[in-house]
């Protein structure tokens, strides 16, 4: 773990509590959501971030349930993280009726307005647009105090949507958050293989705004790196790329063999996530014990089984409504 700038944070025990569950859930949600995909009652495919919880938890601990928030495809953290609702979520899993979109989106389309977030998206790349659109909102209507943050990988960086998007929001001075998840794989390619230049953070400096960066496995840095960024832009500054450094233990989906990299490098960065990083953090410095965050450990456990007891008595959407909340065609 990095230096923390804000050392009051050591003393706010309620809200290290609160991220150090919240990642434990996350990563809890998505082992289970993957073990439900193995007993074939999730259909369609599915993409986990398991390593990278520190991203979606801490960046959207740094935001307000007003801001408006993008997810990836790989965006069960990040919907998560900003607030929406477990039962809802693990329903919509598993494709049932009173899902967060009534069981018609699944894993990659999770999306929650009453918390901000204005879906998850699987076109690569596709959230840049749509983010330039809610910002735009934003401007045109004046709201005070409120930014759009749109998630994308080191993948999507080099899509022709995410770069026009930038452009786009510094021309017009839109209060986007671009968050570059870099978790070194594009698929199964590696960013070196595709990029001449790895410091994804200078991508800001072509489009003449500011970037930040951080360890995107230390969920403080990503906390404090993300709250510096959005006071920045809700001052009227204009767009920021925030780059969050992670990796990925998980596969890139359902489907990935992880025949592109070795068992070592995936137990390397397995012994270092978020997690076990926080925990040895918190322990160190005496805020909670070993014994006390193994309790946390619990009470996520039985969350998510709880949800999925919830999710697996929910019905089963009707073809009657399968045009309802259908807005275009």
């Amino acid at each position: 773990m990095g230096e923390i700038k804000d050392k009051s944070l050591l003393e706010n025990k309620e809200f290290l509590q609160e991220l150090m569950v919240r990642m434990m859930t996350v990563n809890k949600f998505e082992e289970q959501a993957f073990w439900l995909f193995g007993q074939g009652l999730v259909h369609g495919t599915m993409h986990l971030s398991i390593g990278e919880e520190a991203t979606g938890v801490g960046t959207t601990a740094a935001l307000t349930k007003e801001d408006y928030m993008l997810a990836t495809h790989r965006g069960h953290g990040q919907a998560l993280g900003k607030g929406v609702d477990l039962n809802s979520m693990m329903a919509e899993i598993l494709a049932r009726a009173t899902g967060t979109n009534h069981g018609k989106g699944g894993s990659m389309h999770i999306c929650d307005f009453d918390n901000g977030i204005l879906g998850a998206n699987g076109i690569v790349g596709a959230n840049g647009p749509i983010a330039c659109g809610a910002a735009l909102t934003i401007k045109m209507k004046k709201i005070p105090n409120r930014v759009c943050a749109a998630f994308f990988g080191d993948g999507a960086s080099n899509e022709g949507a995410i770069l026009e998007s930038m452009n786009l929001a510094a021309a017009w001075d839109l209060p986007v958050m671009f968050i570059l998840t870099n978790n070194t794989y594009g698929m199964s390619t590696p960013l070196d293989r595709v990029v001449k230049n790895k410091d994804l953070k200078q991508r800001a400096a072509a489009f003449g705004f500011k970037a930040y960066e951080c360890d995107g496995n230390d969920v403080l840095a990503v906390y404090e790196t993300v709250k510096e960024a959005r006071e920045y832009v809700v001052a009227g500054n204009g767009p920021v790329l925030v780059v969050e450094h992670t990796y990925r233990t998980s596969g890139h989906s359902k489907s990935d063999g992880n025949l592109y990299r070795t068992k070592e490098e995936i137990k390397y960065w397995a012994d270092r996530n978020p997690i076990i990083r926080f925990r040895q953090f918190l322990t160190e410095n005496n805020i909670f014990t070993n014994e006390e965050i193994d309790a946390m450990q619990a009470g996520a456990d039985k969350a998510i089984a709880d949800a999925i007891e919830y999710a697996k008595a929910q019905p089963q959407p009707e073809v009657a409504d399968l045009e309802a909340d259908v807005y275009a065609e």
